[in-house]
């Protein structure tokens, strides 16, 4: 009886479990386990692509919002493409309106720059080679940066002698568009207010015209219909409605997506000046002045982007948005978060005390209904505790690839334990059928019953991966988390759990024989 109890502890199947369920809760310890939105709390974003876009396009979204949000400090990221439109963007640890707000900007901060000069585009976002750490002063904010050297030497050259004139800066500049605006904000865009130190150069309204294809057109009460054939007829790909009339403005937003046309609509907000209205609509920052030394003609590679907010916070997170837009590059398409929805960490931490109770409620419930099918507590604790080493390897397995656990993941570490339980009757029903083979030699017959019960393991092991696969593969959405705990525990169960199950069971049942 010793030598059996000997033999068992030394077989590899058994030492590997051993090792594996030791690395399982070192790997615990060390690295806890981290848990997704509806566990740990935080927001869930919808975001909408401004038009259907191809497979490729929306994996390369979902890439550079992933290195975006990264890059703007958010931890715990899931981004999840869902068709060809809609985007899902769960961030956890995120509790408050201003965090939320400021994943948004940097969410819908499609990220096209621009510098321009007379019209004249000289650098783009993908001349922007270093962005430096922003600077913060009250209410005032700086983002340093270097652009290229072909940049800054093109720049040199146009703006060789023209000391003081303007030169703008522009993020998410609506190119291509009709804009559509009072008379007083054409006027006021078509003024010298633009133009820094040099009235006589080109007005603001020029410069967007000749540099972006943008036509300003003042609003005197046109219909829809007139507004979309306008655009349709200039060949436009946006309409821009500044204060236009809000029956007017939704005809026209109703009746441009069957022509290929996106709209924007944007209202004075109250206390805002004409000239605040104009930069926002534009995406302008500045203009700023040429100094003297470039008017000479020496390149400069290192310029910045200054701007204000309301208060220092608001200043700091402006500035951080776009240090982040501009070390970051832009989306291949303009997106819009149309849904929010914040969970509670309080709510979170409910849900996991739940998803514990009900594990150890299914332990238990395992426990007692394989002693009741037996009547023997030597065949039901190994197998009750078996399917406890396995929620522990698959646990130690999520803690070490940094799985977020979320509800669909624990509810599928909750189907594993039916799973493995199953399998692991199979194979005791085997061994326990081994008495009624006289006939069969003792170790070729408990072969042969092994043999036997490890064949249906696998068979129902691979149906379960297969399904599971498909699952992961082409499902969108947060059951995934299911279909990946699942997988994880059916492989350990059959690479682990199951063999080192077998050795035991036939040593707790060799009497029964």
């Amino acid at each position: 009886m010793r030598r059996r109890k000997k033999n068992l502890l030394k077989n590899w199947r058994i030492m590997f479990l051993t090792l594996v369920l030791i690395g399982s809760i070192a790997t615990l310890v060390v690295r806890p386990l981290t848990y997704g939105i509806d566990i740990s709390g935080g927001v869930a974003l919808v975001v909408e692509t401004e038009k259907p876009v191809s497979s490729n396009v929306m994996n390369t979204v979902v890439m550079s919002l992933q290195n975006r949000l990264n890059t703007f400090g958010v931890k715990d990221i899931t981004i999840e493409a869902q068709g060809n439109q809609i985007i899902l963007v769960k961030v956890a640890n995120v509790s408050t309106a201003e965090q939320a707000q400021g994943i948004k900007q940097v969410i819908e901060q499609q990220g096209v720059f621009y510098m321009e000069f007379l019209g004249t585009v000289f650098a783009t976002g993908k001349d922007v080679e270093q962005v430096f750490p922003y600077r913060i002063e009250e209410n005032k904010w700086e983002v340093p940066f270097r652009i290229s050297k072909t940049a800054a030497e093109k720049f040199a050259e146009l703006a060789k002698g023209k000391a003081g004139y303007p030169v703008d800066f522009f993020l998410d500049v609506p190119e291509n568009s009709l804009m559509v605006m009072p008379k007083n904000i054409y006027d006021k865009m078509n003024s010298t207010d633009f133009n820094s130190k040099a009235p006589t150069a080109p007005t603001l309204m020029e410069r967007v015209i000749k540099a972006f294809h943008i036509t300003p057109v003042v609003y005197n009460n046109q219909s829809a219909d007139k507004i979309i054939e306008m655009g349709k007829t200039l060949k436009k790909d946006k309409i821009v409605l500044i204060n236009v009339n809000d029956k007017v403005a939704k005809a026209v937003e109703e009746k441009a997506t069957s022509e290929n046309l996106t709209v924007r609509i944007v209202t004075q907000a109250k206390g805002e000046s004409e000239n605040a209205l104009i930069t926002r609509v534009l995406g302008l920052y500045g203009p700023y002045a040429v100094g003297s030394g470039l008017a000479e003609g020496v390149p400069k590679q290192d310029v910045q982007i200054e701007g204000s907010a309301p208060d220092r916070i608001s200043a700091m997170q402006e500035a951080h948005t776009i240090a982040t837009v501009l070390q970051t590059g832009s989306l291949p398409v303009k997106l819009k978060v149309v849904g929010m929805e914040f969970i509670s960490p309080r709510l979170g931490e409910n849900f996991k005390n739940q998803a514990v109770y009900a594990g150890i409620g299914a332990l238990i419930a395992v426990l007692l209904i394989v002693y009741l099918h037996y009547r023997k507590f030597k065949i039901a604790i190994p197998i009750a505790s078996t399917s406890l080493f396995e929620v522990i390897i698959i646990l130690g397995v999520a803690s070490l690839i940094k799985w977020n656990l979320d509800l669909p993941s624990i509810a599928g570490i909750i189907a594993a334990i039916g799973t493995g339980v199953d399998q692991q009757i199979v194979i005791t029903d085997e061994l326990l059928g081994g008495k009624r083979e006289s006939r069969i030699s003792k170790r070729m017959g408990m072969l042969r019953r092994m043999g036997r019960a490890f064949f249906v393991i696998l068979a129902s092991a691979t149906t379960t991966v297969v399904a599971m696969s498909f699952l992961l593969v082409y499902f969108v959405g947060s059951l995934k988390g299911f279909a990946v705990t699942t997988i994880l525990g059916v492989l350990i169960g059959i690479g682990i759990t199951r063999p080192a199950y077998a050795e035991i069971a036939k040593y707790l049942l060799a009497g029964e024989k």
